[in-house]
């Protein structure tokens, strides 16, 4: 990929366009991130940029991932990822949210909301049974399951009540409404994926990503 950043989700705001027009937006503070570490083909067999985001406290982190923010004076970082990147960053440098223009497409990941254990109508989208009279007490149950005695199993990956949401997602094809560089943000038309204060990863878009 030829650019990406780690951000938190700030929360949802609305912004007007020129002509009038309301836009609902995603505040993303955006970086700034720092390269800690490089992979080179040579000793690791992959080139990739090793970046930090995220000020935290030195007794938070265990003494080998301190030892490395201490070994190039950098503040330590709470979050950590590997980025492949195209263009040449020195160790210790810092990639802010001026790398992407307005009006840039861009893919968001980010891990949904957990909700615990689920029924299929809220885990699946099913439709609950009829509530007259004579159906019973099962007007949110799953309903059949599978065939008769002849398999008598159910079949993988059968729709079922279970652990609902915590998974992640992107949302590809965004776009990107303004960039404030002063303050770190990016406002991203529509919504991204997480509850506020989540971490996201922002990145060029695969497909149709031209401005």
């Amino acid at each position: 990929m030829k650019k990406a950043i780690i951000g938190k989700k700030l929360g949802m705001t609305q912004v007007f366009t020129a002509n009038g027009a309301v836009v609902p937006v995603t505040v993303v503070e955006a970086g700034p991130i720092v390269v800690i570490a490089k992979k080179t083909a040579e000793k690791d067999g992959y080139e990739s940029l090793v970046v930090a985001f995220g000020n935290v406290k030195e007794n938070k982190l265990s003494k080998p991932k301190l030892g490395t923010f201490k070994k190039i004076n950098v503040q330590p970082k709470k979050i950590i990822k590997e980025f492949k990147l195209e263009g040449s960053y020195d160790v210790g440098a810092e990639i802010k949210c001026d790398i992407f223009n307005e009006a840039e497409k861009v893919d968001v990941s980010g891990t949904t909301r957990g909700r615990g254990f689920s029924g299929v109508i809220v885990r699946h989208n099913f439709r609950r049974n009829r509530m007259s009279h004579g159906a019973g007490p099962i007007h949110r149950e799953v309903g059949s399951t599978g065939s008769s005695s002849h398999v008598a199993r159910v079949f993988k990956g059968k729709k079922l009540p279970g652990q609902y949401g915590h998974e992640n997602v992107t949302i590809q094809n965004l776009e990107i409404v303004k960039v404030d560089v002063e303050r770190n943000i990016l406002l991203i038309k529509g919504c991204v994926p997480g509850p506020k204060g989540s971490i996201v990863i922002v990145k060029e878009a695969v497909k149709g990503g031209k401005n």
